[in-house]
């Protein structure tokens, strides 16, 4: 086709009109409190899987290091936008718990799925170790950096009333060390292309470069409106579903705001294209501690959000640093399997049910 679309893309592409259309309409028209909630969340998914799409049709120009890590950051666009607007609504316990259930469902959740997916078809799964264990690593300083905050608090240190001066302190070191480590990824990255190819579709028409920047454009602003939407039904959903708002950050707005790397990472296991699931998946929750998390405590005042700190309750501290150094023992030996992917989804429903009351 002339703009390069295939039946998927083009089904996918209706598939998010008619979502952000459906959404649109539950503001205008009363279907109960339920429903506008459902409709949106499906379609910040669908939107956040367009955004992929078109990330993945500028691999080829971007080599696969850039892509993963453009895939990550925009993909986590839905995530973001949901959280200014939840912050604009002084939905704070939620952002806090959407921050924290994102990096959970991506190290438990996906990861293990993508293990379960791809140990079942293919055994066990070797990966490059040393992109795996850096990812890792990173991941695991990043949030070991994000808990000082509420460590001074709760500890009563000298530091404690200082929370949002030391939580502007944290984000602006955090942003630097991404920024630093972005040419050491990429280029370690190319370097094992040849090794672990960007898969792509047989007979998949290539997207115009034009074509894949408008398609983000278009995505994004969709994102923009969909997670005001989204974030206007989720209080009346929570009353009406009886959840906490914890339960509704850590699960369903992470769930939904990450679809990208949900679908993405766990088809690439289950291709066995190992390196490239781990990358996608991991970068994920590091861009998450490193960039969104940042973002957001330096943007807080100037959307008119008033401060937004680091300080989180000791119940997510506790669960964001078993998950952490858990998926730092299982990525460590290179290798992966269906049992192992099977104990990181036990933790995490776990997890998320001790979310349930609050």
């Amino acid at each position: 086709m002339a703009l390069g679309f295939n039946g998927a893309d083009l089904r996918l592409i209706g598939v998010c009109v008619l979502a952000a259309a459906a959404t649109f309409v539950t503001t205008v028209v009363d279907v109960g409190d339920i429903v506008p909630f459902a409709i949106s969340a499906v379609a910040l998914a669908l939107l956040a899987m367009l955004v992929g799409r078109a990330v993945e049709a500028l691999g080829d120009r971007l080599g696969a290091g850039a892509t993963g890590i453009v895939q990550s950051a925009l993909g986590n666009l839905p995530e973001l936008f949901v959280a200014i607007f939840a912050l604009r609504a002084g939905l704070t316990g939620v952002v806090q718990a959407a921050i924290v259930g994102s990096i959970l469902a991506n190290s438990l959740l996906v990861l293990g799925a993508a293990f379960v997916a791809g140990g079942l078809k293919h055994g066990t799964q070797r990966f490059e170790t040393e992109a795996a264990r850096r990812l890792a690593l990173m991941m695991l300083l990043s949030v070991a950096a994000l808990l000082i905050p509420a460590l001074t608090a709760s500890l009563h240190s000298p530091a404690a009333g200082h929370e949002a001066g030391l939580s502007r302190v944290v984000a602006v070191m955090l942003l630097v060390v991404f920024v630093l480590s972005l040419p050491a990824s990429i280029k370690r990255t190319k370097s094992a292309e040849p090794a672990t190819p960007e898969p792509k579709e047989e007979g998949a028409p290539e997207w115009p470069l034009w074509v894949a920047i408008g398609m983000l454009a278009l995505a994004g602003l969709g994102a923009a409106f969909v997670s005001d939407w989204f974030v206007d039904a989720l209080q009346p959903a929570i009353g009406a579903l009886h959840i906490s708002e914890a339960f509704a950050g850590l699960v369903v707005v992470a769930i939904a705001g990450n679809a990208v790397e949900n679908v993405v990472g766990i088809q690439l296991a289950a291709r066995n294209k190992t390196d490239y699931a781990i990358s996608v998946i991991l970068q994920s929750p590091v861009q998450i501690a490193q960039v969104l998390a940042p973002v957001l405590v330096l943007i807080a005042p100037l959307v008119g959000a008033g401060a937004f700190t680091l300080v989180l309750p000791p119940l997510l501290i506790a669960a964001l640093v078993l998950a952490v150094i858990v998926t730092v023992i299982v990525v460590f030996d290179g290798e992966s399997n269906w049992f192992e992917g099977a104990t990181l989804i036990g933790l995490y429903v776990v997890i998320a049910a001790a979310f349930w009351w609050g």
